[in-house]
């Protein structure tokens, strides 16, 4: 017998088996994405490259097949819009011919002049290329999702642990199976153009194309909501939109019309404290923590029903910018998020996380330890109810096309396979309505199931005939209607036991026809000082800071002095710090404070070492560094999985003849420390020929160390204000003890090996967090 087999191993070691193996599988199954583009210059990786092949100088003039697509991106699978396997290559979508043509397929000499009447005479009428290619350009957008607009998405693959099996029959949690999914990471707020590391709630959505049809579970960073009922799901959002007379702020909370809304409709505290703590400004979406938000309903095989709480782990741990690297990276690149995740892929650092289940007994009041379960405002800490992983998500590639992905796939949670079941939360309830409506006018029509993104990958037979973009061509005369016998009674409806979707039948309380919400929904403030509670005094001075700095951006002293009634109904220091902030008096609880309070250590993102997949870690050089001890760094930090980028006065190539040369992924002029998770200086690099203010105005100000450039200074300081590792060696040792970075997380040795030691191991912390002083 196997040790796999072996019926003494524990369920955990079992668990444990399983994760390791769906985590080798998947690794496996991309290997050569990390290996099928290496620099020339020194074998390494390094993620961005915007085609499948570097271009050449001249313009091509040689027809050729279009480039085939990079080795990291996927597209949907190739099936019918009615879910039937067509045996095609991947890119069977794809443009194919060497030729520009039309989009009749017409050959065409040219596509840079209009047809004239005479090179200086007027357009003619009959150009109908001109009138093709401009009548397609203006119609190429489409309607921006109302919320969840800016976002970015993946493919990948979810792997089951099988544990889940005994609660229900979903066939895709069944032991050893595999799935594909597509997954969209959003803010909520901002416009498609907004900025990814504003301060927000974000959107975690899954499409899985399970065996029994496609299950969406469409949930957020955060798992409370800012409201009980969907009926006030306009309310909030118009609320924290940019304010109607205006237009502004974009994709930001930090306004009048959000904390007036927040602070009367105290249902939202809860809420609004998870945003103000790191989870507001998330550090990449791989390191990123999703919940389904609402509770569920598993179906086991033989019917019983357990009410469930959908939980993703990430493999990296749950990790946050802070406040000021949030707002620097949105200037300095706002597709940080986008572009984070998309290299980390490219780089073979496959993002994963771990699908986990909270269970509750089915009960008729639907309680768990004083906590209605149907209340979205509300979650059970893990202390109470152990998250139990059930499967492994890992993302394997990157879009195709944009577009054509990730902003026309369409979730909505009644997408839903046989062993999962709703609940009456009445917010769900109302997104069951919310989340298929919308899709008409953004995607034209009833038939967006049958966009690439969209389709199921088993047979579809709906009923559902015409309307617009109706890709399918249906045969029979009467396979759109039922009862039917001209086209043989078909389709056929059937029963669970055939793996039918058949509703829990759940008794339904007398009851009266009332606009009313239970009394289990009135505490607003307990679970919202819960969370406080459960900080570390780092966290909550986070916390403080970004109270202060959204209510510092209002207008109005009520909203203020409104919001600060309602940090006093939450705890007293917290109110007491915010108002210190703000230059107003703290004003006194107006209800008793939740006195019976219990902490759960397990919301702190502090504490813990993590793996460190596909950090980025800078190292600064010039032609007079230690380049032998560059090269040997970078490749040090690329085994360990990580990304090296080396940082330069100027592009292209350090070093010359007598080494290999060292590509250069940035300069002084374009580096900023935001992007990176670690700076290592390789020696004292002298200022640059533009080094100047006029130039670059990181060369400003009055240096202290006139002998190195200023921007590396800068550089340094700015990651040491962000509690990042900084390291040195040789010459690049005394530059840190020039300009005062010294302490915690500073690492300096004889060599590039012993520092890369001591960065790795503070790079698992995610910070050195005991660099920020703390008054909580």
């Amino acid at each position: 017998m196997s040790e796999t087999q072996d019926p003494d191993r524990s369920t955990t070691d079992k668990l444990a088996d399983a994760a390791a193996s769906a985590a080798h599988a998947a690794k496996d199954a991309v290997a050569g994405v990390a290996h099928a583009a290496k620099d020339a210059a020194g074998g390494i990786r390094i993620p961005g490259a915007p085609g499948s092949e570097p271009p050449t100088v001249a313009e091509p003039t040689e027809p050729r097949e279009p480039l085939p697509p990079k080795p990291e991106q996927q597209a949907p699978a190739p099936v019918s819009p009615t879910g039937r396997d067509t045996g095609a290559p991947p890119d069977a979508r794809a443009q194919d011919g060497a030729y520009l043509t039309t989009a009749q397929g017409v050959r065409l000499y040219d596509t840079a002049h209009s047809l004239k009447a005479g090179a200086r005479g007027p357009v003619l009428l009959q150009d109908h290329h001109l009138r093709e290619k401009i009548m397609h350009f203006d119609h190429e957008r489409i309607p921006e999702r109302v919320v969840h607009a800016r976002g970015t998405g993946a493919h990948g693959v979810f792997q089951s642990y099988g544990n889940a099996a005994p609660v229900t029959r979903a066939a895709f949690l069944a032991e050893g199976a595999e799935t594909r999914v597509f997954v969209r990471f959003s803010t909520v707020q901002g416009s498609r153009g907004s900025a990814d590391t504003v301060r927000d709630t974000r959107g975690f959505a899954v499409k899985f194309y399970t065996e029994e049809g496609n299950f969406d579970l469409v949930g957020n960073n955060i798992p409370v909501f800012f409201i009980q009922d969907a009926i006030k799901f306009p309310d909030v959002v118009h609320a924290v939109k940019p304010e109607p007379v205006r237009e502004i702020p974009q994709a930001q909370s930090a306004h009048d019309t959000f904390w007036d809304f927040v602070s009367i409709h105290t249902e939202a505290q809860h809420h609004t404290m998870w945003l103000m703590s790191g989870r507001g400004i998330p550090h990449t979406y791989r390191t990123m923590e999703g919940f389904g938000v609402n509770t569920f309903r598993l179906v086991a095989h033989d019917g019983a029903t357990t009410l469930v709480k959908f939980f993703w782990k990430p493999r990296l741990g749950t990790h946050s910018l802070v406040w000021e690297e949030a707002q620097l990276i949105a200037g300095a690149d706002p597709d940080f998020h986008r572009r984070d995740l998309y290299d980390a892929i490219e780089a073979g650092a496959l993002p994963q996380w771990e699908l986990g289940i909270q269970t509750f007994p089915d009960t008729e009041d639907q309680m768990f330890h004083g906590i209605d379960l149907l209340d979205p405002t509300k979650f059970v800490p893990e202390e109470l109810a152990p998250v139990q992983p059930v499967g492994l998500l890992t993302l394997t590639g990157t879009p195709t096309n944009f577009f054509a992905e990730v902003e026309q796939v369409a979730f909505h949670p009644g997408h839903l396979v046989p062993g999962i079941d709703v609940s009456n939360d009445p917010l769900l309830q109302g997104r069951l309505f919310s989340y298929l409506d919308t899709q008409l006018t953004r995607l034209g029509g009833p038939n967006f199931p049958q966009i690439p993104v969209n389709r199921p990958h088993v047979p579809v037979n709906d009923m559902l005939r015409d309307g617009f973009h109706q890709d399918a061509v249906h045969v029979g005369n009467a396979s759109h209607y039922k009862p039917n016998s001209i086209d043989g009674g078909c389709p056929f409806t059937i029963g669970a036991d055939g793996g039918g979707y058949v509703e829990v039948p759940e008794p339904v309380a007398a009851s009266v026809k009332e606009r009313r919400a239970p009394e289990s929904f009135d505490d607003h403030f307990s679970q919202a000082r819960m969370f406080w509670l459960s900080m570390t005094p780092l966290e909550q001075e986070q916390i403080v800071q970004a109270y202060t700095f959204e209510l510092g951006k209002c207008y109005e002293q009520a909203v203020k002095e409104r919001q600060l009634l309602a940090l006093a109904n939450i705890d007293p220091e917290l109110c007491r710090l915010v108002a210190q902030g703000l230059g107003l008096p703290a004003p006194e609880a107006t209800i008793p404070l939740a006195d019976d309070v219990v902490v759960s250590p397990s919301l702190s993102m502090i504490g813990k070492a993590w793996p460190t997949d596909g950090r980025r870690i800078g190292i600064v050089a010039d032609e007079s560094s230690d380049l032998d001890g560059v090269r040997e760094l970078r490749e040090a930090i690329d085994a360990a999985g990580m990304v090296p980028l080396v940082i330069a006065p100027h592009g292209g190539m350090l070093g010359d003849a007598t080494g290999a040369p060292l590509p250069v992924q940035r300069t002084f002029l374009t580096a900023r420390s935001v992007e990176l998770d670690a700076v290592v200086l390789a020696g004292a690099p002298a200022p640059g020929p533009d080094a100047t203010p006029a130039h670059d105005a990181k060369a400003g100000g009055d240096p202290k160390t006139p002998s190195v450039d200023p921007r590396v200074t800068m550089l340094v300081a700015e990651a040491f204000r962000h509690s990042k590792a900084v390291g040195a060696w040789g010459a690049g040792s005394a530059v840190l003890a020039e300009v005062g970075i010294t302490g915690p997380g500073v690492v300096t040795g004889d060599s590039p090996a012993a520092v890369l030691e001591g960065v790795r191991e503070l790079l698992a912390a995610h910070r050195v967090w005991e660099r920020f002083p703390v008054r909580v």
